[in-house]
């Protein structure tokens, strides 16, 4: 019976290491709508739509809105959790990982945790 967390922690090994090879820049994501990926590209605008329903924050990769290739959606009631907020990523690279949907033609991930979000800070000169 202890091969059982053996084989658990292999699998989860492997399952990250494939996991990973599905990166794409913001650029790429429109081939893949309906896959679960990892989307990497520059924050170029945070949108805090307050006064829409679901209150959704949007991030926006590579370029601003309405030129933007990819986008991150948090909505409202996920917000909280993302500390600091999406505002201080502004200008960072930025991955986000989840399922590939398209909006109005543009694709996106929808965010729900920060365990989805990694942002890579600059290094100090």
């Amino acid at each position: 019976m202890r091969s059982r967390p053996l084989l658990l922690s292999l699998f989860l090994i492997a399952a990250q290491g494939a996991f990973a090879a599905n990166t794409l820049t913001a650029d790429q994501a429109k081939n893949h709508i309906g896959e679960n990926a990892t989307v990497c590209g520059l924050v170029a605008g945070v949108h805090y739509a307050t006064t829409t329903k679901g209150q959704p924050t949007f991030i926006n990769f590579d370029q601003g809105y309405p030129d933007q290739p990819f986008t991150v959606v948090i909505w409202g009631s996920d917000l909280a959790k993302f500390n600091p907020g999406p505002i201080s990523w502004d200008r960072k690279q930025v991955c986000a990982t989840g399922t590939i949907t398209s909006y109005q033609g543009k694709p996106e991930i929808v965010a729900k945790s920060p365990g989805q979000v990694t942002v890579k800070e600059s290094k100090k000169k």
